[in-house]
């Protein structure tokens, strides 16, 4: 049944999600890559697609920027919908030399100064993690299709704007951090928490190290090997 952010009825969500932070980089996906697309949500322009890929069927939702926002609605998936997976495909600040605008980054741990996860179920560690399983697979698909990926430790921040604070080299050189975004944390406790799966896929959209930076639209639509490998992984799941 509906819930008040996603009026899809089950059986309309497949059993593994991509899931983009912008609702329209889910649109791009669904478009580009997927055959035979429905919607099942348009809830606050927070768009989801269930489409088939190679004969295999596959969902793409947006899920917002933020641990709340992406806390609803991976939590609402699993626990409503019957999905197993999530596979965020999203961008990424990096704060190393290593890891250049289009790199693409796997997550191997999410490391946040976050109270989400204290707060949704008493877990009081700054770290969290994908599930090993779905990392191998994604692996397996970057090498298949010659993708080459980054795997390391990423942080997750509450924050976008900062005043002051830690900055991003001591992140990078005390906590082990590649690369900030603003979610993964969160999706990886509720997968903990609920017995599901979930990764994180991640392309370098701009660079703390050489301030270089990609447009809205690159975000968009221009992330296309991150997409690749993780459409891969989800027919194989």
């Amino acid at each position: 049944m509906a819930t008040p952010h996603n009026k899809a009825e089950v059986g309309q969500i497949a059993k593994t999600v991509l899931m983009p932070g912008d609702p329209l980089r889910a649109k791009f996906i669904a478009e580009t890559f997927l055959t035979d697309v429905k919607q099942f949500n348009d809830v606050r322009n927070m768009y989801g697609f269930t489409g088939t890929y190679n004969g295999v069927e596959v969902s793409v939702m947006g899920s917002g920027m933020g641990m709340p926002s992406i806390g609803i609605y991976s939590y609402e998936l699993y626990t409503q919908y019957g999905v197993e997976n999530i596979i965020r495909i999203g961008s990424a600040g990096s704060y190393c030399e290593e890891a250049k605008v289009y790199d693409v980054v796997l997550a191997s741990e999410a490391y946040s100064e976050s109270s989400y996860a204290n707060t949704q179920s008493g877990y009081d560690k700054d770290k969290t993690y994908p599930n090993k399983e779905l990392n191998d697979t994604i692996k397996e698909c970057a090498n298949k299709l010659n993708i080459p990926v980054i795997e390391g430790c990423i942080h997750s921040s509450d924050v976008f704007y900062r005043e002051g604070g830690t900055d991003y080299k001591t992140l990078h050189n005390e906590k082990g951090c590649l690369a900030v975004e603003m979610e993964s944390f969160a999706l990886f406790h509720n997968a903990s928490v609920l017995g599901k799966k979930a990764a994180c896929l991640l392309t370098i959209s701009d660079s703390f190290v050489s301030n270089e930076v990609t447009t809205a639209e690159e975000r968009q639509t221009s992330f296309t090997n991150m997409m690749k490998v993780a459409l891969e992984a989800a027919i194989i799941l």
